[in-house]
């Protein structure tokens, strides 16, 4: 079944690679920031929106806090970027907030923030697609009008293209990603120049539209707490920051320099097209409403229903560029390219961080082990089955799962900075270097505000957003820890029985005596190899055990046994109620309860098939035996294989699929032809 599997896994994932090869993997800085940041730069695409959303509930009055609301978002992004950067210089060893808070806050803290992120980064995946599905979904109709379905196969797609390997998915998403933010920087250029330099007037599709506010008059606590839910809406942007301060062992080295350079570049090139795209869109008079239908009006007339909304970026570009132009089409189709692989900033995030939980036992150990791509296969195979259960249980609807949103990014955001604080404060007390202080120092600043900073926001998240779903992430939350906190319990109880004592013990005398039991139903050579086999062993009693369930059944087999001459006295054990499990279990129990210190050894002969329906016909008893015979102390259970011809059938087939080399698994090239063997040369 395996080789049977191999051929398509070969053509969709390729050969399997070397461990020796990791660090072929690594990533350049022109290839991690596609890989890292994908997240952060495509939030422009959507969190200007957010804001004018918000906004609108006031009326396009409100539009004018916008610039305001944008340079608060700047002021958080460059706070959070100069911390992450303390983050990899000091903890390059790829736990980013994980360790981060785990080695200065204790445990608690740290699951607090693994919990955190891993609930972010499925709904980073969700969120991302989702508002990929619903770009497209303008253009494409069927798209839009099988959305879960298509979602869900873009998902699929991306955890196809991962399970590749982070270099080669990183190769496939950098052009994407890059076309996108060219694209936007000669939207913001060419609209500043049109509007400043050349005084033309851009306008937006909605800019002849209205907004009729939802709460009219809104001012005081009400209008204060509208702008603080539009600052946590643009605090989209900010999701995925810190993927990179947990991807730093995936960078080429100097590892933690170039992480820091790729935070600073994310940083640099997000928040320049987040504050153009909000200010091309002030200029270019863009009408958002979170109740299109009802809330926008043309003529003083409700767009209606069938209104269809464009993202703020759409119609800037249309503004700008003007609709339909080859400009304006590039944008779009990079942009809704880009929603699609920000997910992949999560699917970078998500293996490694639970890889690091893995080793520290609070998620299974197959998490923490690389696939035959030497990524974290089985890591990634399970955010893309938390995402599509999250599109599925949403509707693949951005607007709700954007609610979401954020929470868990600032829990983490907050946890780490406080942490980073007491890293700073605990190397203080011993660091006796002047200049050394006094880069801690600085660097304590940068931590301690980010803290203040991060914390405000989280504290302005939960009370705008609580209502509107992010309780969701919550209790995801709450699950994540719950679930992690019983696993490591349950790894530590295990490492704890299974410890063996210094001194001498039970587990380390041996046995006083060993007594083994060959299963008998008939004499064939299946039992006569498992007879000659419990022979060599030199036990130091051996019998041969077999179950009453037909009397002429067993009549006949005991006057084989005889006329054979088997050397080994045979048992037989009454079954009134025609069961075959039950009758063994008890007597090996009986055989303990006699003697504890013996050992028992049970051999069963089995039978080796090569067709899959054969395995249904077969040592179906046997299975049931040992099932139940693992339960019991004291018992060792042997297994004594006969092949039969089928097996050897199989075995062929196998040799044969082995030596036909599927697509992909052997780097071909031209091979030099053997040299002939130099003719021995003598003297005289």
């Amino acid at each position: 079944m395996s080789k049977l599997t191999d051929v398509p896994k070969r053509i969709l994932i390729g050969r399997a690679l070397h461990s020796d090869r990791l660090g072929e993997t690594l990533l350049p800085k022109r290839i991690a920031l596609p890989v890292f940041a994908s997240d952060p730069l495509s939030s422009v695409a959507y969190a200007p929106g957010e804001v004018l959303l918000v906004l609108s509930i006031a009326g396009v009055s409100a539009y004018q806090y916008s610039p305001w609301i944008a340079l608060a978002v700047v002021v958080l992004m460059f706070t959070v970027v100069a911390s992450y950067r303390q983050n990899v210089h000091a903890y390059p060893s790829g736990g980013g907030d994980y360790e981060v808070a785990n080695t200065n806050l204790g445990p608690r803290a740290g699951l607090t923030v693994a919990s955190a992120l891993l609930v972010d980064y499925v709904l980073t995946v969700a969120v991302s697609i989702s508002s990929g599905v619903e770009n497209l979904g303008s253009a494409v109709h069927f798209v839009i009008e099988h959305k879960v379905l298509s979602a869900i196969v873009m998902i699929l797609l991306l955890t196809l293209m991962n399970l590749r390997g982070v270099k080669e998915s990183g190769k496939l998403f950098a052009i994407p990603t890059y076309v996108f933010v060219a694209a936007v920087f000669v939207m913001i250029g060419w609209g500043a120049w049109k509007g400043i330099v050349l005084g033309e007037t851009m306008s937006a599709p909605t800019a002849d539209f209205e907004i009729e506010p939802e709460q009219k008059g809104l001012a005081g606590f009400a209008m204060v707490f509208l702008l603080l839910r539009a600052f946590s809406s643009g605090c989209a942007a900010l999701t995925g920051v810190e993927a990179i301060s947990n991807g730093v062992p995936a960078f080429r080295k100097p590892k933690s320099k170039n992480a820091a350079t790729t935070l600073a570049l994310m940083g640099g090139l997000a928040v320049t097209m987040f504050c153009g795209i909000i200010g091309l869109a002030m200029a270019t008079d863009v009408r958002m409403a979170e109740n299109p239908a009802v809330d926008l009006l043309h003529n003083g007339v409700p767009v209606g229903p069938e209104y269809v909304q464009d993202p703020v970026i759409s119609q800037v570009g249309e503004a700008v560029f003007g609709g339909g132009s080859i400009l304006f089409i590039l944008l779009a189709t990079a942009t809704a390219l880009v929603l699609f692989l920000a997910a992949n900033t999560a699917y970078n995030g998500f293996p490694l961080l639970g890889s690091i939980l893995a080793q520290d036992r609070y998620l299974p150990r197959q998490l923490h082990t690389r696939g035959d791509r030497l990524a974290f296969s089985n890591g990634i195979v399970l955010l893309a089955g938390a995402a599509i259960l999250l599109v599925w249980i949403y509707d693949a609807d951005s607007t709700k799962l954007i609610q979401l949103y954020i929470v868990g990014v600032f829990v983490s955001f907050t946890l780490s900075q406080i942490g980073m604080v007491r890293h700073w404060n605990r190397h203080l007390r011993t660091e006796r270097d002047v200049s050394a202080r006094r880069r801690m120092h600085r660097s304590r600043a940068i931590n301690t505000f980010g803290a203040f900073f991060t914390g405000m926001v989280l504290v302005i998240v939960l009370a705008t957003k609580f209502t509107h779903g992010a309780w969701v992430a919550l209790l995801g939350m709450v699950i994540f820890y719950g679930t992690m906190t019983a696993i490591r319990k349950h790894y530590d109880r295990v490492s704890a029985e299974i410890a063996a004592a210094e001194g001498p013990s039970d587990d380390s005398v041996r046995p006083s005596r060993v007594h083994s039991i060959v299963l008998v139903s008939k004499v064939h050579k299946p039992t006569l190899r498992a007879l000659a086999f419990a022979k060599l062993t030199r036990s130091d009693t051996l019998e041969a055990v077999s179950i009453s369930v037909d009397p002429v059944e067993t009549k006949a087999l005991r006057e084989e046994w005889d006329r054979r001459g088997i050397n080994v006295p045979l048992k037989i054990l009454d079954s009134p109620y025609r069961e075959i499990t039950r009758p063994v279990v008890e007597y090996v129990k009986g055989l303990r309860s006699e003697n504890p210190r013996d050992a028992v050894s049970v051999y069963i002969p089995e039978y080796v098939v090569g067709r899959w329906w054969e395995h249904l016909l077969h040592n179906q008893s046997a299975l049931r035996l040992k099932g139940r015979l693992l339960f019991t102390p004291g018992v060792m259970v042997t297994s004594v294989p006969y092949q039969l011809e089928s097996s050897e059938l199989a075995k062929r087939r196998a040799k044969k699929r082995q030596d036909w080399n599927a697509p992909g698994s052997v780097r071909r090239g031209p091979v030099d032809a053997p040299r002939p063997p130099k003719a021995p040369t003598g003297k005289g």
